[in-house]
């Protein structure tokens, strides 16, 4: 069996690929087209990326998920299975609705990740998995939640950009 830092490492890379296209589409007009053109297989690869890094790590690695990752997979899961059906279809009418779904997703990353930092401010999440655990850190400093969080940042952030940019005079 692969070493679950080993894939966290992986996906903590591909997570930092896809955060720096994503900026830097925003930034290169150049480059803009060219991805907004792509936004649709490319979200559907970052949330089905995400998807079986989050099975790989619950399934594979036995980490057991808090509260807060499942509502962060309520939000992720459906979002692999639409973008890659939106794919297939090349539906891009679709959008506006991921992007609310990834946005959601992308708050309750957030709030998961400040309660890492801040663990002494106690939670919801139960005593056998509780949301400040820390089961790996990719790249040494991403943990999932942090994962969970680029992925749904780098899903909305293409999706804005392209609903901007579809609407900008030609």
């Amino acid at each position: 069996m692969v070493d679950s830092q080993v894939i966290a490492d992986f996906f903590g890379v591909l997570l930092l690929g896809g955060a720096a296209g994503t900026i830097a589409a925003a930034l290169v007009p150049s480059l803009r087209g060219s991805v907004v053109d792509a936004v649709l297989p490319i979200t559907a690869l970052v949330a089905t990326g995400a998807t079986l890094g989050s099975l790989y790590f619950s399934e594979v690695a036995d980490f057991v998920p808090c509260e807060l990752c499942w509502f962060q997979r309520i939000a992720m899961y459906p979002l692999a299975v639409v973008l890659v059906a939106a794919t297939a279809r090349r539906d891009r009418a679709i959008l506006p609705y991921v992007g609310i779904v990834a946005g959601i997703g992308l708050a309750i990353s957030l709030y998961h990740i400040q309660l890492q930092i801040l663990p002494d401010q106690g939670s919801f999440c139960d005593a056998v998995s509780p949301c400040t655990a820390t089961w790996v850190e990719g790249l040494g400093f991403l943990t999932i939640p942090q994962m969970a969080g680029s992925s749904f940042a780098i899903i909305t952030g293409l999706i804005i950009l392209t609903l901007v940019t579809d609407k900008e005079p030609a």
